[in-house]
């Protein structure tokens, strides 16, 4: 119960707005029991994003083999993220929370050393097949998940940011995913 409303009150107040107090009334304990699990503030936030984080990770990378085609592979990717994107929303909003803050550094700096050699020996190998054309890395990043991300805010929404309606199917995933993997093919 204290996770989840120390993660429903960071989703919905932001960092300023959230503390223990505030949390251990929401959660119906005292301070006092935060405290056990906690040694304050910060631990709670930071222990939150990296067992999330951790997760999501996980998914991410759940069935995923570095040595398959990027097409394969990317699909792959997509798949794994939209399904712990869709399926944690509020998890992934506190994410998006603590990005901007100290936490999240930390955080990255001690779950991203794995991902890293698993992700780089996956674009490495695609450059080699010369099915992805060397990019640095932020314009990589870009192309190939924002147009996903996208995707998912708008079926979080249910639309468009111009107010037409819109749900996730295998149709508009698909389509979108070849679009992105036409503009990486060398």
């Amino acid at each position: 119960m204290i996770r989840q409303k120390a993660i429903e009150m960071v989703v919905k107040q932001g960092l300023d707005g959230f503390g223990v107090n505030r949390l251990a009334k929401a959660a119906g304990v005292s301070p006092a029991t935060i405290y056990i699990y906690y040694k304050d503030k910060e631990d709670l936030i930071f222990q939150l994003g990296t067992d999330i984080s951790k997760r999501m990770l996980a998914d991410s990378l759940q069935d995923f083999d570095p040595d398959a085609s990027f097409a394969e592979g990317l699909k792959k990717q997509w798949l794994n993220r939209m399904q712990f994107y869709l399926k944690h929303p509020l998890e992934v909003q506190f994410i998006e929370q603590i990005r901007y803050s100290n936490y999240y550094e930390e955080i990255q700096a001690e779950l991203s050393k794995g991902f890293r050699e698993v992700m780089g020996k996956f674009v490495h190998n695609a450059i080699e097949r010369k099915e992805l054309i060397p990019l640095p890395f932020e314009v990589y990043w870009s192309v190939a998940y924002a147009p996903m991300y996208q995707l998912i805010k708008f079926h979080n929404q249910g639309k468009t940011f111009t107010g037409r309606k819109f749900s996730l199917n295998d149709k508009t995933i698909l389509q979108t995913l070849q679009l992105v993997l036409k503009a990486l093919k060398p």
